[in-house]
């Protein structure tokens, strides 16, 4: 795949591009494909649901709401995504087990680590808008993620 400031430079019209917060965690530094997402705060039971599925080379967009006081996403859950064929996870949260989700090949970018795993409430939208960073993060959309940043586009860029 080809770098964020690549696509930016071809593409310049067809891209937004988020406010730079991420921190990039996985074993995989570059990364894209077709957005899937989830709205959850403090409760990771969606995301357990989602990585359990077949991921076909999507990215699993979570809006954890920017909580930095618990882990959306730890090695478990990235190794059953990894295992299921998803291409990424981009978690406007906390993750926790980065020693182990550094290891696996997958895409993981977040805001920040935490030790304290979520409560399983099974509370949460799935396959919704979200919005954080100043972009807008729509189901079927396109996002490609490397350590210069993060951007989507409504078409496929690659």
């Amino acid at each position: 795949m080809i770098s964020t400031p690549d696509l930016c430079d071809a593409h310049p019209e067809q891209v937004e591009v988020l406010e730079p917060m991420m921190v990039n965690f996985g074993g995989r530094e570059r990364f894209g494909g077709q957005i899937t997402t989830i709205k959850c705060f403090e409760d990771n039971s969606l995301v357990r649901n989602a990585v359990a599925e077949p991921g076909n080379g999507r990215v699993l967009v979570v809006d954890a709401g920017g909580s930095m006081r618990r882990a959306c996403l730890g090695d478990m859950l990235a190794e059953k995504a990894c295992a299921n064929g998803w291409e990424g996870i981009v978690m406007y949260g906390c993750i926790r087990d980065v020693d182990e989700i550094g290891q696996l090949p997958i895409g993981v970018q977040a805001l920040g680590s935490h030790p304290m795993k979520t409560e399983k409430k099974g509370i949460g939208e799935r396959d919704i808008a979200v919005r954080f960073g100043g972009v807008t993060f729509t189901p079927g959309n396109y996002i490609y993620a490397d350590n210069n940043g993060v951007i989507v586009s409504g078409k496929p860029l690659l």
